[in-house]
């Protein structure tokens, strides 16, 4: 009966309250949902190390709009350079 309440009345009728309309709450749970797999996906992509570089352009724009952002290849190549440092002397993370 799409999510309604329902209280008896004196003579054993069941009279509506209150109902919300089915399409917005399903349409709220697939933007929950839509959300939820997109934060997981980024979540396992960070712990195999790929970047999320549309989260770098967006915090960009938003925190540093003065800076010229990178471009994609040079992002992908800085985030490799801070991972696996190829300069003597730096101290990083291990590639093995």
């Amino acid at each position: 009966m799409a999510r309604a309440i329902f209280s008896r009345p004196a003579r054993n009728r069941l009279q509506v309250i209150r109902c919300r309309p089915l399409a917005t709450t399903v349409l709220k749970e697939s933007l929950t949902l839509r959300l939820l797999m997109s934060r997981l996906a980024q979540c396992f992509r960070l712990m195999v190390g790929v970047q999320d570089y549309q989260t770098y352009l967006r915090h960009m724009q938003q925190h540093h709009p003065a800076n010229k952002a990178m471009t994609e290849k040079e992002f992908h190549r800085y985030c490799l350079e801070a991972r696996f440092p190829s300069v003597a002397g730096k101290v990083g993370k291990c590639p093995c």
